[in-house]
Formats: structure tokens, C-alpha cells, sequence
């Protein structure tokens, strides 16, 4: 499988007008749950997006729909992309309903990544809340590739039901992985489901680590970020080597429109990973 990150520095080697989608085609579509599907997306021509960085993201333009920001969740070096899609609005559903063949808009990658390189040599805490594993994805194969360069990979996996899973085949060959540990949970469950039961910050205490050399990667809903990294800070986990994936509200991708705009910061500029200890105050203020 194709999951390799692209090589560095991430811009378009033909950038074009930066509001311009380039065009890929869709080459194959994998059900992942009921509403989330993974697009494999590949160029329709010789031009194409430029590489990308673990935790970048997209713009995905449905034709005669419009565009949303998608993280990336693999790639290759010949240009395919791929991209795990909820169905949660108009241009969502519009992408998760392409089928082999059909034709999207694409302009990217944007944003600061997950800092990977920054974390060698450290113990890594990744934990993944909802579709919070898509976007992690590249850095977890990027992590799995130079494994000697890290100390304890600890990855906590949680979804609302055994049914929202999200890679679910791929998590289950991580777990017979000796050199990490996996953890999955789900917060209710019926009597199939053999697992752990609880939210992800239940497992956070049982996670092995040495917090004063530990980088956590946390991404999911906002509510889940902020309750991890308050339980990470609990076990003395600096704020600072907490980051969290802040994807919310981006329309432009460029800094332009200002709908991403976090206080001082813009998402798509500045995030969307972003240091707990730079937005620690702001996920204590409502309506921020």
C-alpha cells in the first residue's frame, strides 16, 4: 500500500494561479464506514500538486459543488494522493459519492505538518479520536519506516462505536507490531466487541512513556484534544511537546479570507498542527 510521505519542500513545481484546483482522477474508492470513504486520487495530467509533509492537507474540489480542506492521508512519489473524506456537508457528500473515473479538483498541500523530525530520539504518543487517524497516517508510516530513530511508540486509537473504525485492518497488523503499542477503544460497544471501552483519555494513564522526553501527536474533535492534552499535562507531559491538529473553518487555504482565524493565527497559515501551549488558553474560551 501507498502511504509514503513526498519529499520536501512542499510547493507546486507549476503552482498556476493559487485559487486554481488542478485536476486528478479518481482511481479507486475504499469504504471505510457508513458515511467516511478513502479516495485515491491520481493526476490527470503531468501537472500536479506539489509534495507533502505528514499533517498538510487539501483542497478537494467537487465540480459544480464547491471545495473543502481534507487532510492527506497517503501518498506516493509519482503523484497519487490520498484523501479519507466524511460526508458531513454538501461538498463532503459530494466527494464521498465519486466513483472510479470522476474527476476532482485538487490545490495544495498547505499548512504546518506534524513536527516528525523534531520528535527523533523522543518517546511519541499518538492518539487518534473520531477521524483523527487519517491525518496521522503519513507521520505513523513515516515514524514506522525510521522506527530506530524514536524511543516508545505508544498509539491510542478511539472511534464512537467498533462500526466508525477507520483503517481498521491496518491498526489490527500495527498491533501485532513488537517495537509499539497499540491501544483501541470505542465508546460503546455491543457484546461482538471484545476491545477496550471508554473514551481515549481512559487509556491515557495506562500508556507508557517518560514524559520528560515524550512528543504527543493528538487529532480528533476539539472537545477530545483539549480533555488528551490536559490528561497528558497530568502526567507531566510538557504543553509545549503536545501539538494538536486544529482543522476548522478554512475556506481559502492562503491566509486570505480570514475564516480560519484563531485569535492571532490562521489555521491554514500557521496550523493546522498547532503547539497545546500556544492554544491552551483559546480551547478554555467559548465560541474562540
Amino acid at each position: 500500500m501507498a502511504v509514503s510521505t513526498l519529499p520536501d519542500p512542499a510547493s507546486p513545481a507549476d503552482a498556476g494561479h493559487p485559487l486554481a484546483p488542478i485536476p486528478y482522477v479518481v482511481r479507486a474508492v475504499a469504504t471505510e464506514t457508513p458515511d467516511i470513504v478513502t479516495l485515491t486520487l491520481v493526476p490527470r495530467s503531468t501537472k500536479r500538486t506539489g509534495p507533502f509533509r505528514p499533517g498538510q492537507f487539501n483542497m478537494l474540489y467537487a465540480f459544480g459543488v464547491g471545495e473543502s480542506a481534507i487532510s492527506i492521508s497517503g501518498g506516493s512519489p509519482d503523484g497519487q494522493l490520498i484523501h479519507t473524506v466524511q460526508s458531513l456537508g454538501k461538498v463532503s457528500n459530494a466527494l464521498t459519492r465519486l466513483t472510479p473515473g470522476d474527476t476532482v479538483g485538487v490545490r495544495g498541500p498547505y499548512g504546518r505538518g506534524w513536527p516528525v523530525a523534531e520528535a527523533k530520539g523522543r518517546d511519541l504518543v499518538i492518539v487518534a479520536g473520531g477521524l483523527g487517524l487519517p491525518p496521522l497516517r503519513p507521520a505513523l508510516y513515516e515514524i514506522f519506516r525510521n522506527r530506530e530513530a524514536y524511543g516508545r511508540v505508544e498509539i491510542i486509537d478511539g472511534a464512537r462505536t467498533p462500526k466508525n473504525l477507520v483503517f481498521y485492518d491496518e491498526v489490527q497488523g500495527w498491533r501485532r507490531r513488537s517495537d509499539l503499542r497499540v491501544q483501541v477503544t470505542v465508546d460503546s460497544a455491543g457484546r461482538d466487541w471484545y476491545g477496550d471501552v471508554g473514551v481515549v483519555t481512559t487509556r491515557i494513564p495506562d500508556a507508557r512513556f517518560d514524559p520528560e522526553r515524550t512528543t504527543a501527536f493528538v487529532c480528533g474533535p476539539e472537545i477530545m484534544m483539549k480533555l488528551t492534552a490536559q490528561a497528558l499535562v497530568a502526567r507531566k507531559v510538557p504543553a509545549e511537546t503536545i501539538f494538536l491538529s486544529m482543522e476548522r473553518n478554512m475556506k481559502c487555504a492562503i491566509g486570505f479570507c480570514g475564516h480560519c482565524q484563531y485569535q492571532s493565527s490562521f489555521i491554514c497559515r500557521d496550523g493546522p498542527v498547532l503547539r497545546y501551549s500556544a492554544v491552551q488558553t483559546l480551547l478554555n474560551l467559548k465560541e474562540v
